[in-house]
């Protein structure tokens, strides 16, 4: 398979056409290879529409247009730290290593976090940190960026409070079909917005606690 032409059928098929104008990011895009990022036996179905199954406990990566949609909306510039929530065998960080000074990839899958960090070995700027997904990485906080690469019902405090002042925050929140890709800001406090129509696998830890019903 022409790995090379399928990867820039993807960035001018599918993420130039929803909206994804950003040129460093499309270069980013063009520059990493997800067939690298899967098994073998999904090598072939790298650059569809689509997740992709990753690990063994139901984990995926995010469709890349969906991922795009949010690290456009995040605008990561050359100076940001970023920390990736849910990094899985890495794809993202290695796009995010193409636009951020300093990417943080937190993974709590043990396979997954050896994956990424094969993966990822090359990548300087780049560190992977075994670790619950729902507490961040605080030891290396404040962000300027946080990626949620996945679902969340609900987004944890931890996580906000690792946002330094300015800093954004996006993933796809919601219950449901009522998911909604968000983008959150800190400024004085957080604040956030829906900024488009989006659903994905959610991420181990993210469901909303169940309420008590009398």
């Amino acid at each position: 398979m022409d790995f090379a032409t399928a990867r820039r059928t993807m960035v001018d098929g599918q993420l130039r056409t929803y909206d994804v104008t950003d040129q460093e990011l499309l270069a980013a895009f063009l520059a990493v290879p997800r067939e690298r990022f899967v098994a073998s036996v999904h090598a072939g179905i790298a650059y569809l529409d689509t997740d992709i199954p990753v690990g063994a406990k139901g984990r995926r990566l995010l469709q890349p247009m969906i991922l795009a949609r949010l690290l456009q909306a995040a605008a990561i510039g050359a100076q940001d730290r970023v920390l990736e929530v849910g990094c899985a065998t890495g794809y993202g960080s290695a796009v995010m290593a193409r636009l951020a000074e300093k990417v943080v990839a937190l993974e709590e899958e043990p396979a997954l976090v050896e994956e990424a960090r094969r993966n990822l070995a090359a990548l300087p700027s780049v560190s992977v940190v075994a670790g619950a997904l729902t507490a961040g990485v605080p030891a290396q906080a404040p962000y300027d960026v946080i990626v949620l690469s996945g679902a969340a019902e609900e987004i944890p405090q931890a996580l906000f409070s690792q946002l330094g002042e300015g800093g954004r925050l996006v993933g796809i929140v919601g219950r449901g079909p009522a998911t909604k890709a968000m983008l959150f800001r800190s400024v004085g406090e957080v604040s956030g917005r829906p900024i488009f129509d989006a659903a994905g696998p959610r991420l181990p830890g993210f469901a909303r606690p169940a309420a008590f019903v009398f």
